[in-house]
């Protein structure tokens, strides 16, 4: 993860240097405007996903079914986070590696997933059996 923050610096880096040798400081400033353009599009794009993010409950999802069916290993936390609408419950602790997350819809299912490093290793789905959900609703006499 690390490597790949140093390969986008270095790239950057290396389009600022080749466009100086080849079209001098008008070229720097023309790969300077496009580097600070793409870092205000993902700038805007965290934003928007956090301002979504914070209009729902932590930890909700409309659906953890179609939640389950749309996650797949090495997405990023933002990505499943965009997709939720929504912050997940943490369930491990604070800096400690693998992070975990839970999701739950109207239903009572759950969708835990665990990031490492920011990228998800893993999920599970855990639906309520018949028995569980007749449980959790009204009692009759």
């Amino acid at each position: 993860m690390r490597f790949q923050k140093l390969l986008y610096l270095a790239a950057g880096l290396g389009l600022l240097y080749l466009s100086h040798r080849t079209y001098g400081w008008p070229g720097v400033a023309a790969v300077g405007g496009g580097l600070t353009m793409w870092l205000l599009l993902h700038f805007t794009r965290l934003m928007t996903v956090l301002k979504r993010a914070s209009d729902r409950p932590i930890g909700y999802v409309d659906s953890a079914v179609m939640l389950n069916a749309k996650l797949k290993p090495g997405v990023t936390l933002m990505h499943v986070m965009a997709m939720t609408r929504s912050l997940g419950e943490r369930l491990s602790e604070e800096s400690v590696q693998p992070e975990v997350y839970r999701w739950r819809d109207n239903g009572d299912s759950t969708v835990t997933a665990e990031f490492l490093n920011g990228k998800l290793q893993g999920w599970k789905l855990h639906r309520p059996s018949p028995d569980e959900a007749a449980g959790s609703g009204s009692s009759t006499p």
